[in-house]
C-alpha cells in the first residue's frame, strides 16, 4: 500500500460549484483539515459537500459565514473519505475565497 500526502487546492474565481478534490479509484482518503481563506476583505460563505459515489449529496457545510480577511479550519476531525467520493466547495461571491485541504491518500494496489 502506497501513502500520498498531498494539498488539493482552488481558487474560487466564481460562486459555481467547483471539485476540490476526488479520491482515485483504489484508494481511500483522509482529509486532515480544509482550510478556507477570504482575502477580499469584504467576507463572504462557503459551502462544502461530500457527493459519494452514488451522487448523493452530503453537506460537510453549509453556506458557513467567512469574516473579511479571516482563515477557518472547517474540520474538527479527520475525514474518511471512499474511492469515487468528492468534495466539492462553493463560493458565495467569486474572487474572495481560496479553499486548502491536507490529505493523506491510501491506494491499495502500489506495493
Amino acid at each position: 500500500m502506497a501513502n500520498i500526502y498531498k494539498n488539493a487546492k482552488v481558487d474560487l474565481t466564481t460562486t459555481d460549484l467547483t471539485v476540490l478534490y476526488s479520491v482515485p479509484s483504489n484508494s481511500r482518503a483522509i482529509v486532515k483539515s480544509i482550510l478556507v481563506t477570504e482575502d477580499a476583505n469584504s467576507g463572504t460563505n462557503i459551502t462544502i459537500n461530500l457527493v459519494n459515489a452514488a451522487g448523493a449529496i452530503f453537506n460537510i457545510a453549509k453556506t458557513k459565514p467567512i469574516a473579511a480577511l479571516a482563515t477557518v479550519q472547517i474540520l474538527d476531525e479527520p475525514l474518511i473519505m471512499q474511492e469515487s467520493e468528492v468534495l466539492k466547495v462553493q463560493a458565495g461571491d467569486a474572487n474572495e475565497l481560496f479553499t486548502i485541504a491536507s490529505i493523506l491518500e491510501i491506494n491499495r494496489e502500489d506495493r
